[in-house]
C-alpha cells in the first residue's frame, strides 16, 4: 500500500511519454497543471523531436533520463502505448497511467492486447492505471498525472474530499460540482478500464490519507470486492464515510457499461447488499454526492433520525411534513416542557407543536429563530432540525436569521439544514456555513441521508465464529434429488417436512401409515429439479392406495422422460400462514449470497426479495424482511397473528452458514416455499434443491 501511495499519488519524479509545449494537448496538461500546482518533484518530458518542453529539458526516451522515474504517463497512441510500458517496466518505474483507448472496452482483440500489456507490467512489479483513465490527480503534493479540462474550468483547491472513479468524465464532473460548491478536493483519480489498479485498490490508498474527510467514488462495475471492502473496512475506523455511484442499474445501463469500460456487470440487487454490509452509501449520482458532501464535512453524526421542522409559514411547516415522510423521518415528539419553552417565545397565534409554525411575527421580531431553536435544542427527542424559509426579503433582517442558525449549530453540534429558494435569503445562510437547498425535498434528503448513514456506520458488525462441515455426496455433479437436499439441510439444523424416500408401491403404501394423511407425493429425480413443471407432484393425499397408485404413475412417468429415477417422496403437508422462499447463490464477484422474500409459484414473476451478504444476523434478516412490498403482512391484517419472522430469520441465517460452510462445492440451494406459522409457531421447509459446483474451491 505505501508503495502505491509514493509512487503513484506522491512521486518524487514523474516522465511524460509523448509530452507536448502545447498546454491543451493532452501530452501538455500535466506538466503545465503540475508547474501550476506545486509539485515539488522531477519533471521529465519526453519527445525526441524538442529539445525543450514548457521550460524543461526534453528526452528522447526513457533509457535516456537521468535517473528512474517513480511515474510515468504514458500519452502516446497505437502501438506505442504497449511499447512504451514495456520499456517503463523494464526500466523498473514503479507506476504507469495508460491514458490510450483501444483496449479491453473495445472487444476481444482490445482485451487481450490489454491483458499482454498487464502481464508486461506485472512481471516487473509495476502498477499500470487504466488504459482509457483521464489520469491521476493529486492537489496535495501537486502530482498531477492526468489531462481534465475541468482543472481549467474550475480552478482547484485542496481540500477534504477524495473522489476514485472509473469514470474519467464522472471524476471531473463531481469535482466541478463541488468546487461549485465552494468545497476543495484532493484526489480526483480516474482508472478507466481497470487493468491492473481497481477503484477499490486506489479507494484504500486514498482512505489511508489522514486529511480526506470523504471518500465519493464511481464503479461501472466491482471487479475487486475484496479490496473495495478493505477500503470500507479501514474508513469506518477512522470515521471516514464513503459513497458511492455504482452506474448499471438497468439492463441498458449495464449493456453501456460494457460498451463504455469494458466491465462486466453486477447484479444489482447484490451491488445494494455489498454496499449495505459494508457501510458504503449508494447515490443515483454525482449530483446527489455533492449535495450532500458539506453536510459530511460538517462532521455531522446524529444519534438518531427524529426530525423538528421550524418555518414561518403553516403551508411550508405541512410540506415539510409531508416531505420528512417522503424521507421516512419521524417527527420528534417534543416534552409538554419544551412546548411550554417554544411556545413562551412565540406570539399567542403561533404553533408550539412540531412542526413549529413561528408565523409572519417573524417580520417584526427577527430573533424568533435565535429563541426558539435553544427552547428545542435541549429536548431528548430532537435529532435533526429543518428551517423551511418560503418567504423573506425586505424588511426581514435574514442575516441575524443566519447568524442565529449558526450559534445553534455550532453550539449544539446538531444538524441544522434549510429551505430557501430565494437567493437572497439563501446567500445569508450558506456564508454562515449553514447546509442550505431550494426546497424542502433536497434538504430533508440530505438529512435522511447522513442520519440513516450514521446509523449503518454505527451498526454492530455480525461474526460467524465457525461455520459447518458441509459435505455433499461423494460425486454428486449438477442438482441434489429433493430428498438428498432436505437431507442436507436437516442435518445442519433446518426444520423440514418429515418425509420417506419410497423405492416401490408397497413402501409407498408403508410410508403412507407413518407420514400420515393429507400426505405429499413428489417424484424424486436429479434430473428433474422443476417437478410440478410436469405433474409429478400430488397434495391432499388421502389413502395409502392412492399413494401406491401415484407412485406408479410417478414412476412411469419418469421412465418415459428417459430421466433418473430415484424414487418417490411421501411428505407430511405442512401448512403455514405465508409462503416464503429462502435462496443462497455461490456469485462469481462476491461469493455466498442470501436472497429472502415472498416466495410460492409467483416467486420469479413478482420478485419480492431482499438480499443479504455473509456474515449477518436474525436481526439483519428481520430488518431486510420489512424493506419488501408484503412487509405490511408480517405484522398480521385484519385480525391475523403476527408472523413468526424471527424462525424464517433463524433458517435464513443457517443457510447462508451452510452455503458458506460448502467452501465452494455448493453453487445454489433453494428452499421454495418455506411455511411460516404465526408468532411462536415456527417455520419449515417443504421443497428444495440443492445445486452442486463444478469445481470444488480450495479456497476457505
Amino acid at each position: 500500500m505505501q508503495d502505491l501511495l509514493t509512487s503513484a499519488l506522491n512521486p518524487r519524479s514523474v516522465a511524460i511519454i509523448g509530452a507536448s509545449e502545447n498546454i491543451h494537448k493532452i501530452g501538455g496538461r500535466p506538466i503545465y497543471y503540475m508547474q501550476r500546482h506545486g509539485f515539488q518533484g522531477a519533471i521529465y518530458p519526453v519527445n525526441p523531436a524538442r529539445d525543450e518542453i514548457q521550460g524543461h529539458k526534453s528526452y528522447a526516451s526513457m533509457a535516456a533520463l537521468p535517473e528512474v522515474p517513480d511515474l510515468a504517463l504514458v500519452v502516446v497512441g497505437g502501438d506505442k502505448t504497449v511499447a512504451a510500458v514495456e520499456e517503463c517496466a523494464e526500466l523498473g518505474v514503479k507506476s504507469a497511467v495508460v491514458i490510450a483507448s483501444g483496449f479491453g472496452e473495445t472487444g476481444p482483440e482490445g482485451m487481450e492486447l490489454q491483458r499482454h500489456m498487464v502481464a508486461k507490467a506485472r512481471a516487473k512489479g509495476m502498477r499500470l492505471y487504466g488504459p482509457n483513465t483521464q489520469g491521476l490527480a493529486n492537489f496535495g503534493t501537486g502530482a498531477i498525472a492526468g489531462f481534465s479540462t475541468m482543472f481549467i474550468e474550475v480552478p482547484p483547491m485542496d481540500g477534504p474530499v477524495g473522489i476514485v472513479s472509473q469514470s474519467g468524465g464522472m471524476s471531473a464532473m463531481t469535482y466541478g460540482l463541488l468546487r461549485g460548491r465552494g468545497l476543495g478536493v484532493r484526489h480526483v483519480h480516474a482508472t478507466g478500464n481497470e487493468a491492473d489498479v481497481s477503484v477499490g485498490e486506489l479507494a484504500l490508498a486514498v482512505a489511508h490519507d489522514p486529511d480526506v474527510r470523504l471518500l465519493l467514488l464511481y464503479l461501472e462495475s466491482i471487479a475487486n470486492p475484496e479490496m473495495l471492502a478493505a477500503a470500507a473496512a479501514h474508513a469506518r475506523e477512522r470515521d471516514l464515510p464513503i459513497i458511492a455511484i455504482k452506474a448499471g442499474r438497468s439492463a441498458q445501463g449495464q449493456k453501456a457499461a460494457s460498451s463504455h469500460t469494458g466491465s462486466l456487470a453486477n447484479e444489482d440487487r447484490t451491488v445494494d447488499a455489498f454496499f449495505r454490509h459494508h457501510g458504503i452509501w449508494r447515490v443515483r449520482d454525482p449530483h446527489e454526492q455533492a449535495r450532500a458532501a458539506q453536510a459530511y464535512l460538517k462532521g455531522w453524526r446524529p444519534e438518531g433520525r427524529r426530525l423538528v421542522v421550524i418555518s414561518n409559514s403553516g403551508a411550508s411547516c405541512v410540506m415539510g411534513a409531508d416531505a420528512a415522510d417522503d424521507e421516512g423521518l419521524p417527527l420528534a415528539e417534543l416534552s409538554k416542557e419544551t412546548q411550554a419553552a417554544v411556545a413562551s417565545k412565540l406570539p399567542g397565534f403561533a404553533t408550539a407543536t412540531n412542526p413549529i409554525d413561528i408565523t409572519a411575527a417573524l417580520l417584526s421580531n427577527s430573533g424568533l429563530f435565535g429563541d426558539v431553536l435553544p427552547a428545542v435544542a435541549q429536548d431528548p427527542a430532537a435529532d435533526l432540525f429543518f428551517i423551511n424559509i418560503p418567504v423573506a426579503g425586505a424588511g426581514y433582517d435574514v442575516q441575524a436569521f443566519a447568524r442565529d442558525a449558526a450559534a445553534f449549530e455550532a453550539a449544539t453540534g446538531k444538524p441544522v439544514a434549510v429551505a430557501a429558494w430565494q437567493e437572497s435569503v439563501a446567500e445569508p445562510f450558506r456564508a454562515q456555513g449553514i447546509a442550505t437547498f431550494p426546497n424542502e425535498g433536497e434538504a430533508l434528503g440530505v438529512l435522511a441521508q447522513v442520519a440513516n448513514h450514521t446509523a449503518l456506520l454505527r451498526k454492530e458488525r455480525t461474526v460467524w465464529p465457525t461455520l459447518p462441515q458441509v459435505q455433499l455426496p461423494a460425486g454428486a455433479r449438477g442438482f441434489l434429488n429433493e430428498a438428498d437436499s432436505l437431507a442436507l439441510l436437516a442435518r445442519h439444523g433446518i426444520p423440514t417436512a418429515p418425509l420417506r424416500l419410497c423405492r416401490s408401491g408397497q413402501e409407498a403404501r408403508d410410508a403412507f401409515d407413518v407420514v400420515g394423511a393429507p400426505a405429499v407425493v413428489k417424484a424424486c429425480s436429479a434430473e428433474v429439479p422443476h417437478k410440478s413443471e410436469h405433474g409429478l407432484v400430488a397434495l391432499g393425499v388421502s389413502t395409502r392406495e392412492q399413494a401406491a397408485d401415484l407412485y406408479e404413475r410417478f414412476d412411469a412417468k419418469m421412465q418415459s422422460m428417459g430421466v433418473a429415477r430415484d424414487g418417490v417422496i411421501l411428505a407430511a403437508t405442512r401448512k403455514g400462514r405465508h409462503e416464503f422462499m429462502v435462496g443462497a447463490r455461490v456469485d462469481p464477484v462476491f461469493g455466498p449470497v442470501v436472497v429472502v422474500g415472498d416466495g410460492g409459484k409467483n416467486v420469479e414473476a413478482l420478485k419480492d426479495c431482499a438480499v443479504l451478504l455473509p456474515p449477518f444476523s436474525t436481526a439483519d434478516v428481520v430488518q431486510a424482511l420489512g424493506t419488501l412490498r408484503i412487509a405490511p403482512l408480517l405484522a398480521g391484517v385484519r385480525g391475523d397473528p403476527p408472523l413468526d419472522v424471527q424462525a424464517l430469520a433463524e433458517i435464513a441465517v443457517a443457510v447462508g452458514q451452510v452455503i458458506a460452510g460448502a467452501r465452494g462445492t455448493m453453487a445454489s440451494v433453494d428452499l421454495n416455499p418455506v411455511m411460516v406459522g404465526a408468532a411462536g409457531e415456527g417455520a419449515v421447509v417443504v421443497d428444495a434443491l440443492v445445486e452442486c459446483a463444478g469445481v470444488p474451491s480450495s479456497g476457505s
